[in-house]
């Protein structure tokens, strides 16, 4: 047990230097560097175009319940890929199971589509 955690040392010395280097480098940075404040340079800055109005206008609530689903059923299809690789290792009781799972997963499917969850209006 004692020679495994040995082994780990060289990892953590240079997990040490790699962070001390970086810490390091942003206190120098902002030591030295210079230091020329003006109306200008503290003025928001988004992709070379002035900013206009106020940045917290309100977004539908749709929006965010639309990317909630895309990522809720892209992380379902994700689980997917295991069973697909290992189809033939689980048999019978491997279809069982991701039947059951896809069954689930269309009945979510469906309701968010009863529900209207999706349109935009």
């Amino acid at each position: 047990m004692q020679s495994e955690q040995i082994n780990y040392i060289p990892v953590f010395m240079q997990l040490v230097l790699a962070v001390g280097f970086v810490v390091g480098m942003i206190i120098i940075s902002g030591k030295l560097g210079p230091k020329r404040l003006s109306e200008n340079k503290d003025k928001n800055f988004e992709c070379g175009i002035e900013s206009v109005g106020n940045a917290r206008i309100p977004f539908s609530v749709k929006y965010f319940i639309v990317a909630i689903l895309f990522v809720l059923f892209d992380v379902e299809v994700i689980f997917l890929y295991p069973w697909a690789v290992n189809f033939k290792d689980l048999g019978v009781e491997g279809m069982i199971k991701m039947v059951i799972f896809m069954m689930l997963l269309l009945v979510g499917f469906f309701y968010i589509i009863k529900k209207k969850a999706l349109e935009w209006e």
